[in-house]
């Protein structure tokens, strides 16, 4: 089984990087290969709603999405964590998922599958105040993600009230469920 994990975090070393290692090694532990995926050392532009896109459900933008495409295919389960930003995605993740759009249309207008393979998908996020209510609009925008690449949303974890870059080392059982949740994977 192959895990990628998507860090749509800014802040290497911050808690969401933290929390998708301790995820990933998880995973690593049950046999899974995995690799990870930084957003912030790519370069790769916002989606530019292009009106000559092909049909064949591949983005004509040539930049390091190519690469995310052909990782997200191959993966067999897909970890996505972000931190939250203004009750949302952080921009980084935000901007690879409308990345996706060209998916979406192959998938939905198109009726072609262009991501066929199923996968399991989890989400890790991390944000600063004690607002839950403060994740639901970032899991909305990822099961609709899920559903394009063909993920099936089956894990979670949710930490909130973590800020400080490396803060999440004072929580152990919430670097334990990050594990966990790799496992399970």
């Amino acid at each position: 089984m192959k895990v990628l994990g998507i860090n749509g975090s800014p802040r290497k070393g911050g808690n969401t990087d933290i929390l998708l290692d301790n995820a990933l090694k998880g995973a690593q532990n049950n046999g899974a290969r995995v690799e990870k995926i930084i957003l912030n050392d790519l370069e790769f532009s916002p989606c530019q709603e292009c009106e000559n896109m092909p049909d064949d459900g591949f983005c004509i933008i040539e930049d390091d999405m190519q690469t995310i495409y052909r990782k997200v295919e191959e993966a067999d389960a897909i970890i996505l964590a972000s931190p939250i930003f203004f009750g949302s995605l952080s921009a980084q993740t935000k901007m690879m998922i409308d990345r996706f759009q060209c998916v979406w249309r192959a998938k939905y207008i198109l009726r072609k599958q262009v991501l066929g393979k199923r996968k399991i998908g989890a989400f890790i996020s991390v944000e600063g105040s004690k607002r839950k209510d403060f994740f639901d609009n970032a899991i909305s925008i990822v099961k609709n993600f899920f559903v394009t690449i063909n993920a099936d949303y089956k894990e979670e974890l949710f930490c909130f009230g973590i800020d400080q870059k490396g803060a999440i080392l004072k929580h152990p059982e919430l670097l334990k469920k990050a594990f966990m949740l790799g496992a399970k994977l």
